[in-house]
């Protein structure tokens, strides 16, 4: 059985159990695949395989080596991000807040926020991917040594 029966059989039962919704249920979100939907996909293929025509165990191998593969990708990417947050601390960073208006100020830390690195300028957090312009900060120790 292929997972596109299991995926229809599920968008069926969930039509008839809602009432005039006209919103899809199913919709991820986030744009890509993480590594709860990538193991959700794996047992439902497990669960609704074809049992006089199994998957063979070197399938199995290699989807578990991808899965082990991007749980490394995803540590790596936090881990990036985390550093170039870090190297940001006491810069003043330039944020496009939204489409027309920009905010300034020096950064005064980095936390993580759902398994993403932020920075906080003043008392708001604010994605690296905001940051429009990094200033470095001016340091007292290079002008008295000069």
């Amino acid at each position: 059985m292929n997972v596109s029966s299991v995926t229809s059989n599920a968008t069926t039962t969930a039509a008839a159990d809602t009432s005039s919704s006209t919103t899809d249920t199913f919709t991820n979100p986030k744009s890509a695949l993480n590594q709860a939907d990538f193991l959700k996909l794996l047992v439902a293929q497990i669960q609704y395989q074809d049992p006089m025509n199994p998957q063979s165990d070197t399938a199995m191998a290699a989807q578990l080596a991808q899965f082990t593969s991007l749980q490394q990708a995803t540590q790596s990417s936090a881990s990036l991000a985390m550093i170039q947050a870090n190297s940001l601390v006491g810069k003043t960073v330039t944020i496009q807040v939204d489409s027309t208006h920009t905010a300034s100020g020096v950064v005064t830390g980095v936390v993580m926020n759902d398994g993403a690195a932020e920075i906080t300028v003043g008392t708001t957090n604010y994605t690296l991917s905001q940051v429009t312009s990094v200033t470095p900060a001016t340091s007292s120790t290079t002008q008295n040594s000069q």
